[in-house]
């Protein structure tokens, strides 16, 4: 499966918000398999949106052919939006789907792999971070995704903005040791997201 991560800086969110309605076309397009989003708890400017391809074929043809005609609505409401596609590597808990409506947040989280450490990186993803996360209340569902050039991305879903805190709160600073993980960081960022219903295709 692959995972299509977009951020976008809006400077008309009616406008935005409204656009983002056209993307319901979606369930007819080959290959498609969910999309949702919704704006950044740290920064009511930027929005997030989650799209779910079966493979990159899939998604490349859509680009080619339907994506902007469905785009051109959004047009002039947000002035930066960056794009990054993953290819799903395993999940996070088990039988990942992209759904979007049991769920209130969305954390991502986005890490730059020194070259010589991915291996390990992804290692104690697996076998620390996954079970961690997996056993906390409130998490739903997640996936562990891989960009070219040792790029990583940590899609969690989560009921509640308060049950992704308590997990943080409780959990993280313990498993950051336990994992070396400043050791293979070069690069990290993050951030968690208030799902919009509307948006959910």
């Amino acid at each position: 499966m692959l995972v299509k991560w977009m951020r976008c800086t809006v400077v008309d969110r009616r406008g935005f918000e409204r656009a983002q309605r056209k993307w319901a076309g979606l369930p007819g397009e080959p290959g498609f398999r969910g999309q949702g989003g919704g704006w950044s708890r740290t920064r009511p400017d930027v929005a997030h949106v989650f799209a779910f391809w079966e493979s990159r074929p899939f998604y490349d043809s859509f680009m080619a052919r339907s994506h902007d005609r469905l785009a051109a609505s959004q047009v002039g409401t947000y002035t930066r939006s960056r794009a990054k596609l993953f290819e799903h590597r395993f999940d996070v808990k088990t039988g990942f789907e992209p759904r979007f409506t049991d769920a209130d947040v969305v954390r991502v989280a986005h890490s730059r792999i020194h070259e010589e450490r991915a291996e390990h990186y992804a290692l104690m993803q697996e076998k620390v971070w996954n079970p961690a996360m997996a056993g906390s209340p409130g998490m739903l569902r997640g996936l562990f995704g891989e960009a070219p050039g040792h790029e990583f991305l940590v899609l969690s879903m989560w009921r509640s903005a308060a049950e992704h805190g308590k997990y943080r709160a409780e959990r993280v600073e313990r498993l950051a040791l336990r994992t070396q993980i400043e050791a293979d960081v070069a690069a990290l960022t993050g951030d968690v997201v208030d799902l919009e219903t509307a948006w959910t295709v």
